[in-house]
């Protein structure tokens, strides 16, 4: 099972909608069969081990990260194609939350005399899918914040510079983040400020699948910008008011942008438990957040941070720098938000923490 997750790793950020999944094929003690999920989510982890194995798959043992699917999509499920196999048993590590599986794989594998048992290696089952899982449950994505920052925080100086605070070997791992994504999203004033590409530049990564995302309630995106001119390398979506005209959102389609239109909160400003809805709904089930401070402080007002991978280098700008977070009008320490640090690690003397919102 160990080798089933790490093979369920390789996907992670390129499967979405569907979740990453693993699956290894033992037969007298020797492994056989072995496949992973591949982009887009097809073909499925366990048809590529079958197919590796060939007639070793008779007989067999499987181990597989998620429970098999017992649905028909785009192609049969998983369990007609195990039974058709003639494996002998199978080792699931958790359960399909999908409540077109949700149990009734495991059980028709049981059905068919194929003995299952399902709940082995499950904590790590559950996160490398934690955004499967958290869309299924919750409607919307895993949230992961990313930002880079001086030992006091700060994101940029007073006049708006800010590359790099932190070195090469840190920016490298920052991609790497990226590649572990459906997705980035940024706010408009980081693009205003910025004009980043987003996209991932690590040697054999292809963006291809991986949108950037803007919010951009008043659509600033200059037409000349970037993420604009780099729309063939990587899907370009912008989130704005539902209010536009149809000419100034064609704009943007007319480059090859998808425009997504939602509402607005109290304070006029985009609505952003509505546009984690809109993204999960389009399929995404992980994103990279790289905004600044205001967005940054928005998506913590609404407990929307799942995690926060924190880049620091060791400098100080002071208290005229710009901050990585802005007001979140707390009076109290008891209403802080909580995070644990579940990660460390050091690049030429920049520090990586990886910290885990508490529940």
């Amino acid at each position: 099972m160990i080798t089933a997750l790490s093979l369920a790793r390789r996907g992670v950020g390129n499967t979405w909608p569907n979740p990453s999944v693993g699956c290894v094929l033992v037969r007298e003690g020797r492994i056989v069969g072995r496949g992973w999920t591949q982009p887009g989510g097809r073909p499925h982890a366990e048809v590529l081990a079958l197919a590796h194995a060939r007639e070793a798959a008779r007989g067999a043992t499987v181990y597989v990260t998620l429970e098999p699917c017992n649905h028909q999509g785009e192609s049969p499920p998983c369990t007609e194609a195990l039974i058709n196999a003639g494996v002998a048993k199978v080792y699931a590590a958790i359960t399909d939350p999908d409540k077109r599986v949700s149990g009734t794989g495991i059980q028709r594998l049981r059905d068919a005399g194929i003995w299952t048992e399902v709940g082995f290696e499950e904590v790590a089952a559950r996160q490398i899918n934690e955004g499967f899982f958290r869309r299924i449950h919750e409607g919307r994505p895993y949230i992961t914040l990313k930002t880079a920052t001086t030992l006091d925080g700060k994101i940029a100086t007073r006049t708006g510079e800010s590359q790099w605070i932190t070195g090469p070997g840190a920016r490298s791992a920052g991609h790497f983040l990226r590649a572990e994504n459906d997705a980035i999203l940024v706010g408009s004033g980081t693009v205003a400020a910025d004009d980043p590409t987003l996209t991932c530049r690590l040697p054999g990564i292809d963006n291809g699948r991986r949108p950037r995302i803007v919010l951009d309630s008043r659509l600033r995106l200059p037409i000349e910008s970037n993420l604009v001119k780099s729309i063939a390398e990587a899907p370009l979506w912008l989130v704005t008011k539902s209010d536009h005209s149809d000419d100034a959102i064609s704009a943007y389609e007319n480059q090859g942008a998808t425009v997504i239109r939602v509402g607005t909160d109290e304070a006029d400003l985009l609505d952003l438990n509505q546009v984690m809805a809109e993204l999960a709904g389009r399929g995404l089930t992980r994103i990279l957040v790289e905004g600044g401070g205001i967005l940054t402080a928005s998506l913590f007002k609404l407990d929307l941070i799942d995690q926060i991978a924190w880049f620091r280098a060791p400098t100080l700008l002071g208290d005229d720098g710009k901050a990585a977070v802005e007001a979140l009008d707390i009076s109290q320490l008891v209403d802080m938000r909580r995070f644990e640090r579940i990660y460390y690690a050091e690049f030429d003397g920049d520090g990586l923490e990886i910290l885990a919102r508490r529940r």
